[in-house]
Formats: structure tokens, C-alpha cells, sequence
């Protein structure tokens, strides 16, 4: 794994622009980072990344199960209460999943490391999916790439195929997001495209313009029912939403379902850890409650996870990364190395949610810049990847998106 410099096209602002890439810039800054990219070799792909995000997901999927029957374990996860039914009998109705994003550790010369699951609804599909083959189609032409080149990325490709196998042709979809929000819609219409092209109808609106019908039916802003509802806002804040109590009754199919409230929650790292210790791409991790007493010169953890936590306790003195179990872009998210915190977001927007403790897996360091791995998750396989990279360790939303190709180093 390596980065390269490269020159960015000279008319990039004018393909963002018309490609609709409005926040190819933010903030001032670019996000969108064409002037180096990430080589990877096959073999790293298909073997470091490709292979073990698949089966990573197939575990997610074991542990759902077992999530889904202990209501103490999902509290301990933040599922209200009063909504734990509705994502048990979720995930009993085997409601189809669509995609989601893995964040990996990963530096070209080990296992990648899970660092937290985005599988409701995770953002940079826009970018991974599409601005990044265009560059790749436009570097080849221009002879910026080695002969051959190619980068892994299946993902819209995959789209298709299972909103194909998910649905009968001409079924209406609905796509919502939140209003103004140009990374979101980016996402939402990266969708939209996908589905049309499946041979589905696809019906945007803003989030804010979802309804309810007399007789308890989501319905958009031109009063047409809506029966299946693409949504990028997650389950943690809709299962506290009012609407929430219209779910059960509306017959309307979710996705993302309401079993992805227990795999976009950091809260799975903890079971994932516990019913597959010492997995080659986990970290260890615990509920801090659990363990806080034991990162205290002589505390000891929980009973029930004293035998793990022993285990790794002198790897955890030495460092670890402390969690909200929801949190985004880094919110809240903290390193403690030797009893100190030597690095933490400074936005705290998730602090009233309960954490968890994590191994800590230093990022790889290219020219000032730590990368992390997407594999993006379509169905249950998957299908490509996205880079995004920051100054600091923890990934944070000013972090930039970097383009990737596959070849040979020697070519």
C-alpha cells in the first residue's frame, strides 16, 4: 500500500460541478483530494480487505441473533425499552438489509482491524461509487495510471443487483434525507440512481415532509402511500422519535431495517469481541461499565468479563480508545494512552450516550495524513472500497476523501 503524488485534472472544478458534486469542497478546504492517491496490490484487496469485511459481516449477522433475544443486552446498547420488540421482530422477519460501511485499520502489511461498523446509514457512497471510477477512467486516459489500473469498486453495480433481487420491476421506492444537507442528498440520490436503473420507481423527499395518514400510513408531500422507504436519518434517533409509534402498524418495509439499530452501534464491537475473541481483524472491546473500575490501578472488571479483559488488560493500560456507542465523524471519541488522554474530538454533541472501550490500532501515516479503509457491505458481500484521511488520529469530519487504484508495484 502505498501513496502517490499525481496531478489532480486540470478542469476537476468543472467535472465536480457537473457531475453534482457540490461539497467537493468544505469548509474551505478541499474534500475531494485528487493531487496523491492510494496504490494497493491485488492480493491486498481481495485478501486484506475484500475477504474479511465479508466474513466480518457474516459475524455481525451471528451476533444480531444473539442480540436480539436479551433485552438487558440491548439496553445496555441504547434500545429503548419500548422499542425493542420492533427491532427484534425486524430481524425475525428477515427484512432485507441494503449496504453499509466498515471502517478499517489497515496499513498494506497486516490484518485489517474493525474499528466500528456505519450500517444505517453511512455516507461517502456518492464519492466511493462514482466521482472515484470517473477519476480512475479519467487518470487511465490521460495516461496518470499504469496500464491496466483498475480500483475496487463494484459497489453501484451491486446496487442494482440487489434492489433487483429485492424487488419486482416498476415497484415504487421512496428516498428520504434530511433537508440542505449536500452529502446526504449526494447519498440519497447515489440511491435513487441505482434503483431506476433496477427498474424501480424512485420518489424523493425531504425528511421532514414524511406524513401520516389518517389510517396510520406514511405518506409523502403528494399524499401517496409510501410502502417501502429508503432513510437516511438512523434508528437510534427515529426509535425516539413520535413517529416511531406509527412504524408497527403503517406497513411500510425500512431500509435500512430496524435490526440495523444493534450493528450501527459501536455497542456491537463489545459482543463481536466476546462470541469471537482473538479474531484476527477485531479489536478488543468492552462496555465501559464493564471495565472502567479495571483501567484504575488495582480495579478489577465485571465478573462476567474478567477472564477477556485480563487477557488484554496490559495492552489496554498502555492504550485504548474510549466510544460513544453513537456517535459520528469522531464525535466523542477519545485516546487514553498510560492513563492519559492524548487526543480527543472536540465535539461532545454524544456525550450523554454510554461508551465503550476499544484496542487501540494506530492508523498508518502517509506524508502527515492517517488513512481509513470503507468496505462498503452491499447485501451480505462485499464490494468495494473508499479512502478518507486526516491529520489527526482520530477521523473527524474535516477529514478528505482519496481516490485508489489497484496495481502492481512494479508496473
Amino acid at each position: 500500500m502505498q501513496k502517490l503524488d499525481l496531478p489532480e485534472r486540470p478542469d476537476l472544478a468543472r467535472i465536480a460541478d457537473e457531475a453534482g458534486f457540490t461539497f467537493a469542497s468544505m469548509h474551505g478546504e478541499p474534500y475531494w483530494d485528487e493531487t496523491s492517491a492510494y496504490r494497493l496490490t491485488l492480493d491486498q484487496v481481495e485478501n486484506d480487505i475484500e475477504d474479511p469485511a465479508t466474513e466480518l459481516h457474516a459475524m455481525t449477522r451471528e451476533a444480531v441473533a444473539r442480540i436480539v433475544t436479551d433485552h438487558k443486552l440491548m439496553a445496555q446498547m441504547g434500545i429503548p425499552e419500548n422499542r425493542m420488540d420492533l427491532v427484534a421482530d425486524s430481524w425475525n422477519r428477515s427484512e432485507p438489509e441494503l449496504y453499509g460501511r466498515m471502517d478499517l485499520a489497515y496499513d498494506g502489511t497486516g490484518p485489517a482491524k474493525l474499528l466500528e461498523y456505519n450500517a444505517d446509514t453511512p455516507t461517502s457512497l456518492y464519492e466511493s461509487a462514482a466521482f472515484q471510477w470517473q477519476w480512475l477512467e479519467d487518470q487511465l486516459a490521460a495516461g496518470h495510471l499504469p496500464q491496466g489500473a483498475d480500483q475496487f469498486n463494484g459497489i453501484h453495480e451491486a446496487l442494482v443487483e440487489r434492489l433487483r433481487d429485492l424487488f419486482p420491476e416498476g415497484t415504487d421506492l421512496h428516498f428520504t434525507g434530511a433537508p440542505d444537507n449536500p452529502e446526504d442528498y449526494a447519498t440519497v440520490e447515489q440511491m435513487g440512481w441505482a434503483a431506476r436503473e433496477a427498474g424501480l420507481g424512485a420518489h424523493y423527499l425531504d425528511l421532514d415532509k414524511v406524513g401520516v395518514s389518517k389510517g396510520g400510513q406514511f405518506v409523502d408531500d403528494q399524499d401517496r402511500v409510501i410502502g417501502t422507504l429508503f432513510k437516511l436519518y438512523p434508528w437510534e434517533d427515529l426509535l425516539r422519535d413520535d413517529y416511531a409509534r406509527h412504524i408497527k402498524g403503517a406497513g411500510c418495509l425500512f431500509i435500512e431495517p430496524a435490526w440495523k439499530a444493534v450493528v450501527s452501534n459501536k455497542g456491537l464491537l463489545p459482543v463481536l469481541w466476546q462470541m469471537f475473541p482473538g479474531h484476527p481483524n477485531l479489536l478488543p472491546a468492552f462496555f465501559a461499565d464493564d471495565v472502567a473500575d479495571a483501567l484504575v490501578a488495582g480495579g478489577r472488571p465485571a465478573p462476567h468479563v474478567a477472564r477477556a479483559f485480563d487477557a488484554v488488560a496490559g495492552d489496554f493500560a498502555r492504550a485504548h480508545v474510549v466510544k460513544p456507542i453513537f456517535s459520528r465523524e469522531g464525535a466523542g471519541v477519545g485516546i487514553v494512552e498510560d492513563g492519559t488522554v492524548t487526543e480527543a474530538s472536540q465535539n461532545r454533541e454524544y456525550d450523554d450516550h454510554p461508551r465503550i472501550v476499544q484496542g487501540y490500532a494506530p492508523l498508518p501515516e502517509f506524508g502527515g495524513f492517517r488513512p481509513v479503509i470503507g468496505a462498503w457491505i452491499v447485501g451480505e458481500t462485499c464490494v468495494g472500497m473508499g479512502i478518507r484521511e486526516d491529520a489527526s488520529r482520530i477521523t473527524q469530519d474535516l477529514s478528505r476523501f482519496k481516490p485508489h487504484f489497484i496495481a502492481d508495484p512494479a508496473a
